[in-house]
């Protein structure tokens, strides 16, 4: 079941392993977006405003339990790289540990915290008990959250992105089924489409658990391998906390551009809430892009292969250009009947603005493309660490969007934030890789010269 990204052309190796999950990452957008459409259409725009209020801060914390999964993963692909079975082991059994105890910590915390971050951001007095019936279910099901992502990215690790697309289909079929029962037979409102969330993915994450448990040769673990080691859970944490944190200081910059949106408005809410939905299915191909990289880019640096990291990522971003101008073509002659799924038709002020929102967007998706792959490929390199100072390179360029241009020039300059974000951490990124590569330039030196053995 496993696949080596160390052998054969870069292009068509990246291609077999994004597409298969860039199809489980549009499931998952999807279940995410049935949500958006039931709330919208059957609970009206305040409902869909208290959903869409806590899109920034659900972020900041989710995305941090998908960083830190990701960065725990990649100590796994480098060993798989390198064909060490017994560390690779050793790195899943206290990834595992970790994110257990990561899970309990947090879900306690953050459902304490839930309200006062809410009214910390002026959430509208119309949405606020809606934005977190939906929110603090969402953060009960943390634990659920680490067991998918968890499960998914060690599957991943060893090459294999097409199960978890499986399980993701599943999921989402299921959370259209409960989601019409929560929210139309039930009446839960947007609480509803909380618990169809949670359970779809806990159902996800279980099947992703017993298949990696029953297919994996490799992962038949050992009482030895289970045992407790705190130089692997140092580098452990030293790979998936700069990950989570880059998710999470990105996201504060998203916390305090949601709270300039929530103080011109619910319908301004209302309006982001559909515009980013539809951006954030647009921009799968570039999370899938993302995620390839990191295990193409640890695989082969765990089996010293270096020169192959440059050719992959070249490969990659002409696959992000070309998709780039597909996806403006796209918006231009689609993007206008595809917000309705969203919003009413006769909500047409919500839906101008959602449509310039987007339109917006889109139109720097290259930049986009380029914030993903090549930080990915930096994580996946072993230089995590790196990858932080692009969120904060983002949290910068939302923060000055936030507290400077949308009270300047209001719904106008809502558009142009997460392009500014995107900029700004390329300006950051690309230098960061050059000097990434130069490093793993002087390991194969190195290596080759008998001096370490990588």
């Amino acid at each position: 079941m496993e696949k080596d990204m160390t052998k054969g052309s870069p292009m068509k190796l990246i291609l077999g392993f994004s597409v298969p999950l860039l199809f489980g990452l549009l499931f998952q957008q999807f279940y995410s977006m049935v949500d958006t459409i039931i709330v919208g259409h059957y609970l009206g725009v305040d409902a869909l405003a208290a959903v869409g209020a806590t899109g920034s801060v659900n972020f900041l914390i989710i995305g941090f339990c998908m960083g830190v999964c990701n960065g725990f993963a990649i100590p796994i692909a480098q060993e798989f790289g390198a064909g060490n079975e017994k560390n690779l082991r050793k790195y899943v059994a206290n990834s595992v540990r970790l994110a257990i105890a990561f899970a309990i910590v947090m879900t306690i915390v953050v459902v304490l915290l839930c309200n006062p971050i809410l009214r910390l951001m002026r959430t509208p007095e119309n949405i606020i008990e809606g934005s977190y019936s939906y929110i603090v279910i969402i953060f009960l099901g943390i634990p659920v959250t680490y067991l998918y992502n968890m499960t998914a990215a060690i599957i991943r690790s060893l090459g294999d992105s097409k199960t978890p697309v499986i399980f993701l289909t599943m999921a989402a079929l299921l959370n259209i089924v409960l989601d019409l029962l929560c929210i139309i037979v039930f009446h839960w409102g947007v609480a509803g489409a909380a618990v169809a969330t949670v359970v779809s993915q806990a159902a996800s994450g279980v099947c992703c658990f017993f298949f990696m448990k029953k297919k994996f040769a490799i992962l038949q673990m050992s009482k030895e391998d289970w045992a407790k080691d705190k130089i692997f859970i140092g580098k452990l944490c030293n790979m998936g906390l700069p990950m989570g944190l880059q998710y999470s200081i990105t996201a504060i910059g998203s916390v305090v551009l949601q709270s300039a949106v929530n103080g011109i408005g619910s319908d301004a809410v209302a309006a982001v809430t559909a515009g980013g939905k539809l951006s954030m299915l647009l921009a799968c191909p570039f999370d899938a892009m993302g995620s390839t990289m990191a295990t193409y880019g640890g695989q082969n640096v765990g089996a010293g292969k270096f020169d192959r990291v440059s050719s992959g990522i070249k490969s990659c971003a002409l696959l992000g250009a070309v998709y780039s101008v597909l996806a403006l073509g796209i918006v231009l002659l689609f993007g206008d009947n595809l917000l309705t799924l969203f919003v009413e038709g006769s909500e047409t002020a919500i839906l101008e603005n959602a449509l310039w929102f987007i339109t917006v967007n889109v139109c720097f998706y290259f930049p986009l493309a380029l914030v993903n792959i090549v930080r990915f490929m930096i994580q996946g390199m072993g230089y995590s660490k790196l990858a932080v100072f692009a969120g904060m390179f983002e949290m910068l360029a939302r923060g000055l969007a936030g507290f400077v241009l949308v009270p300047l020039f209001g719904f106008t300059a809502v558009g142009f934030a997460n392009p500014l974000a995107w900029i700004f951490a390329d300006i950051f990124l690309i230098p960061a890789y050059i000097h990434a590569r130069k490093d793993v330039e002087r390991l194969r030196n190195l290596h080759a010269g008998g001096e370490l053995a990588v």
